[in-house]
């Protein structure tokens, strides 16, 4: 069907082109500075942040808590049975403008089954989580109830009286406080972090009686030194505490610093185990358990046969299996110092002071809170004072009435009109209006005797009252006294033993533990082609043949134990240091480990001996192939430092023949090229201390000769042995006399 033209219109502006037209500058591409762009955008947003959610006031609150808890307040959750969190977090919404997730974790983290404070503002009934699980998630808001805790009642003690102000909420239907009028330093109670914009907030707990009696002492005394009386942090997850007072000062004094924690274990001896019951703050179960798992597989820690979470309705435990004849002692001591189970708090004291944020000591924080509480007390008693003044205002007119009943009764009678009787009681005794209404108020059934006595007592007890207040609204030492004596009856009534055990630091051995390493016996063997091999006495036993590679033969075989050092001397005049329990138990019917590969040798280097030790104790004898030997000291090849790989082991100036490992002096047989033997005492031979030295001359030869052999003397090998001895060195040594040529073919 073909479509009719369609007559040309003028194109007229959609209603979002005439909204737009009303616009200045709407829809126009406008270019703009980058720092314009900060300033205006991002600037207002990280104020924002920082002033309304991240950092803590004074109270020691955020406003998401402060926002939470006055509503709960408000609801009456002070006093009564849980009610569903739902409910609490849909009231909630009527102060806090954000999701009802949001402020269901706020409410969690408050809570004592998240056991994240050390004092919890909120009784919870359900499951909340834990804040030391990672993955231990908190039940949905439907399914859990909670109330206030008894102690948030000293959060809100007299906010009813002025003590603080209050400003509207988001959308002006309520009103909510700026501060609450806290009873205690909640800001240094309960732990707090936050990430703002640029900065960030990390407040470690401390413990509530000990934080009262600091204040306290700060307000009897400004020189008081806080350490004296505030020990140190006190976690609600408890863990062990590194005291290390120039530290804790350097935390108090400044706000910032790191305070190391540890965890705290007991070993099960019935079932080889350790169990683990506290941790530090700052880290969860899982995270502890994922590195150990790491440092298993590594090879690291070889003590471990299982790691598992055992914690149950009655706590947190972590379980480490051990293997036998570990050292339970020395593995903490190892555990602590490569996994999360002793890990730094690390301090940052920022706390919003009248809208700016300030880091500040302990100290600081203590006497900012202690002037925030001198003026919620003096606008309470002044609030009082108000509210007593305007009671004896009316109690004064009240006894003028009283003084002649008869006469207010008549002026009452004989007023036609109800709005005629206020002014004609002001007429009639001298009274103003608010004194007037009082009294027309006054119920028939009051005009007796007994009431009247006792309002004239009150107006005598309420002067009296009065003239103290306005004493106390004069006196900051009253004022003082007043929170101090509450601090007391904190202290008395919440306060609670330290979770938190301080260690101090010269009761922990913090030199590095020596890795433990299980001691059991070995036979060692090694092959000329550089093959290893570590077998067990058992599996010794049951083997066979040993697996070489063709033409590769075992040049040494030493029965020893897992515990020792082992030393590779390398062609290259080189020696590459090793443990035996680097290496795995294995059987005679495998190769074995590649000693280069596996302690990464240069190219082209190759191993000409192996040395075991355990002391370095002993001498190393070297024979090279221009007569000369070398006595080293076994000593000058230890390190005190974890060094695999030592330089200049020997002298290069000649080949090497062979390396000989002593206890003790001993005998061996040196043969030459040219057919003599030499029998020297290694007695007779200095040990020199420098691994790379030339060596003495032992053996005389003539030019184009050299050494090819040393081995060992055994006794009565030679019918003629005096003919190859010498009592002075160098020598030539001697041809084989027939006989020993004879008995040199035998052996060989």
């Amino acid at each position: 069907m073909a479509r009719k033209p369609s007559k040309k219109k003028t194109e007229q502006p959609s209603a979002l082109n005439n909204d737009k037209a009303h616009i200045i500058g709407a829809g126009e591409v406008v270019k703009q500075h980058i720092t314009d762009t900060l300033e205006i955008n991002y600037m207002p947003y990280a104020m924002s942040v920082i002033m309304s959610r991240a950092i803590p006031e004074i109270d020691g609150f955020k406003p998401s808590h402060r926002k939470l808890l006055y509503m709960m307040y408000k609801m009456g959750l002070l006093t009564g049975s849980t009610i569903k969190s739902a409910n609490i977090v849909g009231r909630t919404m009527q102060l806090n403008p954000h999701g009802d997730a949001a402020i269901y974790d706020t409410m969690v983290r408050l809570s004592t089954g998240y056991e994240a404070l050390l004092h919890p503002f909120v009784e919870s009934k359900g499951n909340f989580g834990k804040a030391y699980s990672r993955d231990m998630a908190w039940a949905a808001s439907r399914y859990t109830e909670a109330k206030l805790s008894p102690i948030s009642a000293e959060l809100f003690r007299d906010i009813d009286k002025d003590t603080i102000d209050f400003v509207d909420n988001y959308d002006s239907t309520m009103q909510e406080p700026t501060l609450l009028p806290v009873s205690f330093p909640s800001v240094l109670v309960n732990n707090n972090m936050g990430i703002a914009v640029g900065m960030a907030s990390n407040i470690c707990s401390f413990n509530l009686r000990e934080i009262c009696e600091t204040t306290i002492a700060l307000m009897r005394d400004e020189e008081h030194i806080v350490a004296d009386t505030l020990k140190a942090p006190d976690f609600p997850g408890g863990g062990q505490i590194l005291y290390n007072r120039e530290q804790i000062e350097e935390v108090y004094r400044t706000g910032r610093g790191g305070i190391k924690v540890r965890a705290v274990y007991n070993y099960d001896a019935d079932y080889n185990c350790i169990d683990i019951t506290q941790i530090p703050p700052t880290t969860t179960v899982e995270a502890i358990i994922d590195k150990i798992i790491e440092l298993v597989k590594a090879g690291k820690l070889k003590e471990i046969s299982d790691v598992r979470d055992e914690t149950d309705l009655r706590g947190l435990k972590l379980t480490i299996d051990l293997k036998r004849g570990t050292n339970p002692e020395k593995l903490m001591q190892k555990l602590f110092k490569s996994t999360p189970l002793e890990d730094s708090f690390s301090c940052n004291f920022n706390i919003l002071i009248s809208g700016t944020p300030k880091v500040m000591g302990v100290k600081e924080i203590l006497q900012e809170w202690t002037a925030f509480r001198i003026e919620c007390v003096r606008r309470r008693v002044f609030f009082d004072l108000t509210k007593s003044k305007n009671k004896l205002h009316l109690l004064k007119g009240l006894q003028k009435i009283l003084l002649d009943i008869d006469k207010a009764v008549k002026i009452v009678r004989e007023t036609e009109e109800e709005a005629e009787v206020v002014p004609n009681l002001m007429i009639g005794f001298g009274i103003d209006e608010i004194q007037a209404e009082y009294v027309a108020e006054i119920k028939l059934r009051h005009l007796n005797k007994e009431y009247i006595l006792k309002r004239l007592e009150d107006i005598e007890n309420l002067q009296a009252t009065i003239d103290d207040l306005e004493e106390t609204l004069s006196s900051r030492a009253r004022v003082k006294k007043i929170i101090i004596d509450e601090l007391k009856n904190i202290a008395e009534k919440y306060g609670e033993e330290r979770k938190s055990e301080i260690i101090y630091i010269s009761e922990v051995d913090m030199q590095e533990e020596e890795e433990e390493i299980p001691d059991y016996p070995v036979t060692l063997f090694f092959t000329r082609d550089g093959y290893f091999k570590k077998v067990t006495p058992q599996s010794l036993r049951m083997s066979g043949e040993h697996k070489l590679k063709e033409s590769d033969e075992i040049i040494q075989t030493i029965e020893t134990s897992n515990n020792k050092e082992l030393l590779f001397f390398t062609d290259k005049c080189q020696v590459y240091k090793s443990k035996v329990s680097d290496f795995n138990d294995t059987k005679v019917s495998v190769l074995g480990d590649y000693v280069p590969s596996k302690l990464e040798f240069e190219e082209d280097e190759s191993p000409v001996f192996m040395a075991v030790t355990s002391d370095y104790n002993g001498y190393f004898m070297f024979f090279f192939e221009n007569g000369k030997a070398a006595k080293v000291d076994m000593n000058a090849y230890a390190t005190k430092t974890n060094r695999k790989k030592l330089i200049n082991a020997y002298s290069d100036s000649s080949p090497l023949v062979c390396v000989k490992q002593l206890d003790a002096d001993k005998e061996f047989v040196i043969s030459s090229s040219s057919g003599k033997i030499l029998i020297i005492n290694t007695g007779a031979i200095s040990p020199k201390t420098t691994k790379n030295t030339i060596g003495v001359s032992v053996m005389t030869l003539k030019k184009g000769h050299k050494v090819i052999n040393v081995r060992d003397y055994v006794e009565g090998e030679f019918a003629n042995e005096h003919k190859y001895r010498t009592k002075n060195l160098p020598a030539a040594g001697s041809l084989p006399s027939a006989d020993d040529a004879g008995e040199q073919l035998t052996l060989g």
